[in-house]
């Protein structure tokens, strides 16, 4: 049976031109990301060349390039630094893929997939095998479909046995926290597929049990009623929170059990009428260094806090206008942290509290201690002032401003703060106590 055709020609010509165009846009957006590839690797041998006088190592050079790209960018120094590493990588060890990359013929999905697989061949020779079997078929490849011959491929390659490989890769397993939207985060753990599959599955079992015994009522009788509605999938984050929250590991335990004395640490600012207002309309507390949580869930972290910090701020512009605490503490430190929340490097956003308290002028200098001359840098940033090119000096209210090795300049203020608010200002503001 004849179909018609579903648009006109003049249509159908218009729709070839379009697909035509979109295609060397695409195939133009390759170019130029693969330029820019290009130019994180020159960044990268620059850096291997360390070209500043005051930098001892390459390890600091590479830093140091890497924080000057990233202020420009408004991106982490971390990320800068990691690319331009895997861009140094791809230049020198996959150059058929740089090719290929550069002229347009692949996307930078592709040389991720080819360099994830590539990068543990072991010797040159290998790879460029490697390399003439994939980069034709990543030419003519979605990525999606690309990946497993990849892989495959790559295992071929390979000189290590995968009992070898996995004796190796054993000594990456960990765990780490990826943030999410809405008050939301994912607790990822990497390591041995039997013991990543024997904890689900006991998990589960133990999901199934719960509902199965929430579902039967006083006399053994089922009853809809009763029935537990959560997922088995929160079911399982459910018991897992509660093993990891309230459970001290056998298989680790010290001599004294000191394991099942340690409890979670996080920081949360609340603001005082979240704590008051019980009707669902506060505002969002904030989890330092993640985001915001909902009123609930701060109100029951107050009320079992063995103690907390009162921090008092300008209604209208929120500079920070006094800090108490209800523990002893140096209240200079308290001042600090209140004020800066996060390294001070442009960009970073290392927690306060895990971060090295910084004199601006050195102490050794003559620099006073005082909070008009502290800032708070997390280590690397720490090292990266005292030991690469990187200069910085207090503008007053917590401001501070970077100079790069090449002479650009980097502004960070202290979050929540719209003025300039010197300790002395928080010590005359700070009302008296009231007399018994």
């Amino acid at each position: 049976m004849a179909t018609e055709a579903m648009t006109s020609p003049e249509l159908n010509a218009l729709l070839d031109d379009l697909v035509g165009t979109i295609a060397s846009v695409d195939q133009t957006i390759n170019q130029l990301v693969a330029v820019k590839t290009a130019m994180l690797a020159t960044a990268a041998r620059i850096a291997d060349d360390e070209p500043f006088d005051s930098v001892d190592s390459r390890e600091l050079a590479h830093r140091a390039v890497a924080a000057e790209i990233a202020a420009v960018l408004r991106i982490s120094d971390r990320v800068v630094e990691g690319q331009m590493g895997d861009a140094a990588l791809l230049v020198r060890d996959f150059p058929r893929t740089a090719a290929s990359f550069g002229s347009g013929r692949i996307s930078l999905s592709h040389v991720r997939i080819i360099l994830e697989a590539g990068v543990p061949i072991e010797t040159s020779e290998a790879r460029a095998r490697f390399e003439s079997a994939v980069v034709p078929r990543a030419e003519a490849e979605s990525p999606n479909r690309l990946r497993p011959f990849v892989k495959q491929t790559a295992e071929q390659m390979r000189e290590l046995s995968f009992t070898e490989r996995h004796r190796e890769a054993r000594e990456k397993r960990g765990a780490w926290v990826r943030s999410r939207e809405d008050g939301m985060a994912e607790l990822v753990q990497y390591g041995p597929s039997a013991i990543i599959h024997a904890e689900h599955d006991r998990l589960t079992q133990m999901a199934a049990a719960v509902k199965a015994d929430n579902a039967k009522t006083a006399d053994g009788i089922a009853a809809d009623e009763f029935a537990d509605q959560r997922t088995t999938a929160q079911l399982r984050f459910d018991l897992l929170a509660d093993l990891v929250l309230t459970g001290a590991p056998t298989g680790h335990s010290t001599e004294d059990g000191l394991l099942g004395e340690i409890t979670a640490h996080i920081d949360v600012t609340v603001p005082v009428l979240t704590l008051t207002d019980a009707d669902g309309h506060a505002a969002a507390a904030h989890l330092e260094g993640v985001g915001p949580i909902d009123p609930a869930t701060a109100r029951i972290l107050t009320g079992n806090a063995p103690g907390f910090d009162r921090v008092l701020t300008d209604p209208v512009t929120g500079s920070v206008l006094a800090v108490d605490r209800y523990r002893p503490s140096a209240e200079m430190r308290r001042y600090l942290r209140a004020r800066d929340r996060r390294c001070r490097f442009p960009g970073c956003r290392m927690l306060a509290r895990l971060c090295d308290g910084d004199h601006t002028i050195d102490y050794a200098l003559g620099g006073a201690t005082e909070v008009g001359n502290l800032s708070d840098l997390c280590r690397r940033h720490h090292v990266t002032k005292h030991c690469t090119p990187w200069k910085v000096r207090q503008l007053g209210g917590g401001s501070l401003e970077w100079t790069s090795p090449t002479g650009r300049i980097h502004v960070d203020r202290p979050p929540g703060m719209a003025t300039s608010v010197t300790f002395d200002d928080v010590q005359e503001r700070i009302p008296e106590p009231a007399p018994f």
